[in-house]
């Protein structure tokens, strides 16, 4: 049999479609966050299946309903409520994201109308993903919020290269990539591949800068770099200061390995970029290393290189760098 598969264009004008939101009352399945007054549901994601029929276009919601959705979502994630959980607020709204992304991939949806929608959502998942890393994984599953948040990559990289002309955001959200694959060749390898006046732009050159410092194993470049770096840039990178610590600590415990060697813990807090002393002492704890009278003894064969690395949430690097404004204005002054 020849020819194409007809796409799909959607022409639902709301964000959830009647049938799926008649169906839920029904059932009773309406999530706290969407029951009035007034009433906002919004279209749940349901996986694709063999055997599954098509969504029709009365089931689609098409890009331009999309956006206003995400940006009714990021208003919800901006307003907390007693009854739900910062956790449980996080899987409704990453639940009803990946549900945007699909309608997105079904209606073959690119260019800039696809990035703005997936620049958004990315804001999302990157605040959300620091602000539950410390979450047990009963409540955050950190494994798929990271997956999901890739997944949203690799479409908005697609879409940029789709469009025609540039979009405004296109090195801020390039260089976010690479911080969130941090160290990665294939990260780097298409980092490479982008027009120079992006690979140029500030953004991509302290990302690109901040990657060579950790490939380098210059632990006190990456840290002050780190340090200076915006808020969004920081959530993207945070997911590897607990692995970049402990590799500094093990370098370190080579490099400065000796029975009389001590090394202010002070200073290394500073240089780790560690909320207190306090964090600091059980970073070097946790891997086997002996804390003499306020300064840390090096020993490489004391270097405990194993067990979990110890998520959690860093004031200094990420939280004191928000300041005064809401999601919804932050996103929107950034995304395209």
């Amino acid at each position: 049999m020849g020819g194409f598969e007809e796409v799909p264009t959607g022409t639902c004008q709301e964000m959830c479609p009647a049938g799926e939101l008649a169906l839920r009352r029904r059932q009773g399945r309406l999530h706290a966050l969407e029951r009035g007054p007034p009433e906002q549901a919004v279209k749940e994601y349901s996986r694709p299946a063999a055997g599954k029929e098509s969504p029709r276009p009365e089931e689609l919601r098409p890009p331009p309903v999309l956006l206003a959705t995400v940006r009714h979502l990021l208003s919800k994630a901006s307003r907390r409520r007693p009854d739900v959980s910062v956790a449980e607020q996080c899987a409704f709204v990453t639940d009803r994201l990946r549900a945007v992304r699909l309608d997105l991939t079904v209606q073959r949806a690119s260019g800039l109308p696809c990035a703005a929608v997936l620049e958004r959502s990315l804001v999302y998942l990157l605040r959300a993903g620091h602000q539950l890393c410390g979450e047990p994984p009963a409540r955050f599953d950190a494994h798929l919020h990271r997956a999901q948040a890739q997944e949203c990559f690799a479409a908005l990289r697609r879409a940029y290269r789709d469009d025609e002309e540039d979009c405004a955001a296109e090195p801020l959200f390039q260089a976010l990539f690479l911080l969130f694959n941090l160290g990665t060749p294939d990260a780097l390898w298409h980092i490479l591949q982008l027009p120079h006046h992006i690979r140029a732009s500030s953004e991509l050159s302290t990302a690109r800068a901040i990657n060579l410092a950790y490939l380098e194993r210059n632990f006190a470049r990456f840290f002050r770099l780190a340090r200076e770096l915006p808020y969004l840039q920081s959530c993207a990178l945070h997911p590897h200061m607990a692995g970049a610590r402990r590799l500094a600590l093990l370098t370190f415990s080579h490099g400065f390995s000796s029975r009389n060697c001590r090394y202010p813990l002070d200073r290394l807090a500073h240089l780790l970029a560690t909320d207190s002393l306090k964090e600091a002492e059980a970073l070097c704890q946790a891997q086997g290393l002996t804390i003499l009278e306020g300064s840390v003894v090096f020993q490489k064969g004391s270097f405990k290189d194993s067990g979990p690395l110890n998520h959690r949430p860093s004031f200094l690097l990420v939280d004191g760098k928000w300041g005064e404004t809401t999601l919804h204005e932050f996103t929107e002054g950034i995304c395209s």
